[in-house]
């Protein structure tokens, strides 16, 4: 429910892995005993007596009652998405852009700023770079994705440090154990965008993240149908001992009913609050059916994935001895140059997704990708369709070749998101597409 955890409501005394909450986690079949769970495909719930409704708007107990703020079908999902990766209550929107929006803007006012790697989704670095500026959070961009690089910027004002466990497209994996003891020494949570890891991949708050979002719409969804997002709180930030810096958990809460969230809500202040404050008031609702969707795809997530990273290493090794190609990236091979950092996080889950240049630059580059005829030329990543993307020309188009270098993306960048088709025919195609 909007504050509760699923695993206090487990049946089974043993912690369950990964695969079995995927498919059952947050759900018991309530009182249908339905085996999927239900779309709740209405805005609002019937209210027992004034008094219950007043019990729920007052946050004194939990219940569903309009749904902007939460439904019971996203309400499983959230419970889930929590469940694999460790934390307390996590928060879900309606795609990735307002995941990340959120986690920062539940923290942030006027004056403060926010520290971040630089390697970062296009729609992010943008949102960071011209979006945030313009509402009084000034983006602090790092030089690169060390915690001495980060540290550099940190000052009263910051509100927090946010970076892509692995960058999207650079791949570079942060070392968030590193970064995450750098930031609490001074007094700073950690938000960490998880959605190439995935949480079979790595979970970022059992290495000491705070914060965790997730793009729904990528490897979790798996068939390119729906958006959605996910802001997940670790429930272990001690937003008390830091008045001064995170007012809005300390004061009372003048948007709803003076609540004081580090005070009464000690265990997951920061996802009631990212609920009733920017849920409710901006309305980046999920909708319930695209939460069912959303379920779907997790169901399958585990097996989808060791069919992906088998074939992502495929193309990996076709790709590297071929002559028509200049460099390749793929962090499970062993020269790639986070190799052993993504190693140490991944436990071997490398994610499924290769980059490369081919000889002759920008217009080699653009030329592979349209000459591809099984390929899926998109911007998306994570489906079970094998997907390309050229982000020079398309995600990151939009920065300069300065910027471009910051972001660790090139011109002769193709990023390849490998799916579950036949071996064979993906190498059959990417060969005839390198003319």
């Amino acid at each position: 429910m909007l504050w509760g955890r699923w695993a206090e409501r487990w049946p089974y005394s043993r912690t369950v892995r990964d695969e079995t909450i995927a498919i059952h986690g947050g759900y018991q079949g309530e009182s249908t005993r339905a085996v999927a769970v239900p779309v709740y495909q209405t805005v609002a719930h019937d209210f027992i007596n004034a008094a219950h409704a007043g019990a729920i708007f007052d946050l004194e107990a939990p219940g569903f009652h309009y749904n902007r703020i939460n439904n019971p079908t996203v309400d499983v999902l959230e419970q889930r998405i929590t469940a694999l990766e460790g934390g307390a209550a996590a928060v879900a929107v309606a795609s990735g852009s307002a995941a990340v929006r959120y986690s920062v803007r539940n923290v942030t006012s006027m004056g403060s700023n926010i520290v971040a790697a630089p390697q970062l989704y296009g729609a992010t670095y943008t949102y960071f770079a011209h979006v945030l500026p313009t509402e009084g959070t000034e983006v602090r961009f790092a030089v690169d994705d060390k915690a001495a690089s980060m540290e550099r910027l940190i000052d009263a004002s910051t509100r927090a440090v946010f970076f892509e466990s692995i960058g999207n497209p650079a791949f570079n994996v942060v070392d968030v154990e590193e970064v995450t003891a750098m930031a609490h020494s001074h007094g700073v949570p950690v938000i960490v965008d998880n959605t190439v890891a995935t949480p079979f991949g790595m979970k970022p708050l059992c290495h000491g993240a705070d914060i965790v979002v997730h793009s729904l719409t990528k490897f979790v969804g798996g068939h390119g149908t729906t958006l959605g997002g996910v802001v997940v709180d670790g429930g272990r930030f001690p937003w008390a001992e830091h008045p001064a810096r995170f007012p809005m958990f300390n004061e009372p809460e003048p948007a709803f009913h003076g609540v004081v969230y580090a005070r009464d809500f000690p265990h997951n202040a920061y996802a009631v609050r990212c609920r009733t404050v920017g849920l409710r008031n901006e309305g980046a609702t999920l909708a319930p059916l695209n939460a069912f969707l959303l379920l779907q795809g997790l169901e399958t997530l585990p097996v989808r994935l060791e069919r992906q990273q088998q074939n992502a290493l495929a193309v990996a090794n076709f790709l590297a001895a071929d002559r028509r190609v200049a460099w390749v990236r793929y962090l499970g091979i062993a020269d790639d140059p986070y190799h052993e950092l993504a190693s140490k996080y991944l436990g071997g889950r490398f994610p499924p997704l290769v980059t490369f240049g081919p000889v002759g630059g920008y217009e080699a580059a653009v030329r592979f990708f349209d000459s591809l005829k099984l390929w899926k030329r998109l911007v998306n990543m994570g489906d079970a369709k094998s997907l390309v993307a050229h982000p020079a020309s398309t995600t990151h188009r939009q920065l300069d070749a300065a910027a471009l270098e910051q972001v660790g993306i090139t011109a002769d960048m193709v990023r390849l998101s490998v799916g579950l088709e036949h071996i064979e025919d993906l190498l059959e195609d990417i060969d005839q597409a390198l003319g």
